[in-house]
């Protein structure tokens, strides 16, 4: 059973005397404070001051430190500090609290530049790391497609067409809207500008062009990036927390081929599928507002379409879409499995798998175009 703590003080011609005994422990922390703060009032204005802690039965950092912080304060004021007493239990709690905070740091003020220097440096270096990360997914989940093309009945149909159906079927409707709203703002502002130079026939190369080619892949990938990626990314993070990854890997089986494949799989179908009809919605909503806007009748709309558009740009679409559906995969994926024991954790990962997912998909879009234009595409 601890005994009360007691903090006694004498002063004697200028001298203080302090004598500590009982239990200075956490336990004791109510009765310590006001003990100490008053035994410091008593001897602040002594010349010198000891301690004496022969009495203390046990002491704890809560106690030690309650004593340190009382003798710099002392010290401050000019007394000088003697301990005695010192039991070989405590001494080395109490010399470790002694040299603690004895030199607060000092920040020095900064090269602007050398500062901007370090923060490029640390950005350059976290992008590499991403990078690896990328690679390193892409590599394992290659390993395990081509395990399932070597042994076709390990591969989960049944969770493939679940995750298509999500990733695809579910994701028509809001896809069709977009993307007729898309092509239809397109086509307006295309007449508006167009009939001043009395070119409104060049409405329809605009929007066939742009649609098949550019807009309507690129606005399908934000979506599905937006709707299945932070999906897929929830999913796989709500799962790392309540550890049933780790319980599959102690099962003997691997998460990438259970729940990631089956994933990235449904989404490489899913999104040409998805960009085809998106592109075809676009292209009704600008042939629709030609028409109702632009005076433009349907039967001239399609012909002039003919004229404008050929197969190669379709074909461009539609070569961009899988590619953009593996990155996606291969993010939401990484991050879902980087999530850690927190719903913080999950929400930051989840976020930052969208975004990822939305610069990536952009920065290949460019990339495609710079290479579709030096083939002649």
């Amino acid at each position: 059973m601890s005994v009360a703590p007691k903090l006694t003080t004498d002063l004697i011609d200028g001298r203080a005397q302090m004598y500590a005994a009982g239990s200075w422990t956490a336990s004791q922390v109510s009765a310590l404070e006001p003990a100490v703060e008053a035994a410091t009032r008593t001897a602040s204005g002594a010349r010198a001051l000891q301690l004496d802690m022969s009495a203390v039965d046990e002491i704890d950092t809560i106690g030690a430190w309650l004593l340190e912080r009382m003798i710099r304060h002392a010290r401050q004021a000019g007394s000088e500090i003697k301990t005695v007493g010192i039991s070989e239990r405590f001494a080395g709690l109490i010399e470790e609290l002694r040299s603690a905070n004895l030199n607060p740091p000092v920040y020095e003020k900064q090269n602007p530049l050398l500062l901007k220097l370090y923060q490029i440096g640390q950005s350059t270096v976290s992008s590499l790391q991403e990078l690896l990360i990328f690679i390193d997914m892409l590599g394992r989940l290659g390993t395990v497609l081509a395990r399932v093309i070597l042994h076709p009945r390990r591969l989960r149909l049944t969770s493939t067409i679940y995750q298509l159906h999500k990733v695809g079927w579910q994701a028509v409707p809001i896809i069709v809207l977009i993307t007729f709203l898309i092509g239809a703002i397109i086509a307006q502002q295309g007449i508006f500008h167009f009939r001043k130079f009395g070119a409104d026939a060049y409405v329809v190369d605009m929007v066939g062009i742009l649609v098949l080619r550019e807009i309507g892949v690129l606005i399908v990938a934000i979506m599905v990036a937006g709707r299945s990626g932070s999906a897929y990314t929830a999913e796989l993070g709500s799962m790392k927390m309540r550890e049933e990854i780790d319980a599959l890997t102690t099962m003997g089986l691997d998460p990438l081929e259970v729940l990631i494949l089956p994933r990235v799989i449904a989404l490489t179908i899913a999104l040409p599928i998805l960009t085809f009809i998106g592109s075809i919605a676009a292209l009704y909503g600008g042939g629709l507002i030609s028409w109702l806007y632009g005076d433009m009748m349907p039967a001239t709309f399609i012909a002039r379409l003919h004229e404008a558009v050929s197969v190669t740009h379709f074909e461009v679409g539609l070569i961009k879409a899988p590619f953009m559906a593996l990155v996606i995969g291969i993010v939401a994926s990484s991050e879902g499995l980087r999530v850690k024991g927190s719903a913080e954790s999950l929400g930051r990962q989840t976020t930052t798998s969208v975004v990822k997912s939305i610069f990536l998909v952009i920065v290949l879009d460019g990339l495609f175009a710079v290479f579709f234009a030096s083939i002649g595409m």
